[in-house]
């Protein structure tokens, strides 16, 4: 039994430690995955379950430490519900961005990772969907600001090059000219890590 145990633990250290590159090594991680977004300071804001894509560019500087810099289309906003003269009015604000993240990452553990950095984002559709009594239709949000600060703050657990990606992303810009409305989004990713 000790034998078996032994064995076993050597078969996870060995999967974990390939989860970590080389120091002074590069790296591709495509990823995919889903938002959890909303936006801040609006009273009837829900979440909105929105599509996450791109890719993510790493070097290691030390065993422990990583920088990575990334491009994803990312599809946020919020959904929201109101009742006007008995009329009940759903809309749906799709605020498309492409983020760059640029990410610390600092390994606790062969594997797991501690994120954190600073996220421009360039925005590249905002549209408020309406629908009341069965019809629907888009209009443009008016004073809409194209450019986007956020921080995001995550984990990710990476095993046999296969990268599970937790993270926060709190935004720092006001949506429009008009109210202090910003970003608030989860996101889940999953990733497969290329060396270069």
């Amino acid at each position: 039994m000790k034998k078996v145990m032994i064995l076993a633990v050597m078969m996870v250290a060995t999967l974990t430690a390939s989860a970590q590159q080389a120091v002074g090594t590069w790296s591709v991680t495509p990823k995919v995955g889903m938002n959890l977004a909303t936006v801040t300071n609006t009273d009837d804001a829900k979440m909105k379950v929105g599509l996450v894509a791109g890719a993510d560019l790493t070097y290691q500087i030390a065993q422990p430490f990583a920088i990575s810099v990334g491009a994803f289309y990312s599809m946020q906003g919020a959904k929201g519900s109101e009742s006007d003269y008995g009329l009940k009015v759903d809309q749906t604000v799709n605020l498309d961005y492409i983020n760059v993240p640029i990410m610390a990452n600092i390994y606790v553990v062969p594997g797991l990772a501690i994120k954190a950095g600073i996220q421009p984002g360039f925005n590249v559709k905002h549209k408020a969907k309406i629908e009341a009594k069965g019809e629907s239709y888009e209009k443009d949000i008016d004073d809409f600001k194209s450019f986007d600060f956020s921080i995001p703050l995550g984990l990710s657990y990476e095993f046999s090059d296969f990268v599970i990606d937790a993270r926060y992303v709190f935004g720092l810009t006001d949506l429009v000219g008009y109210d202090k409305s910003k970003n608030s989004v989860i996101q889940f990713t999953l990733g497969y890590k290329i060396p270069l």
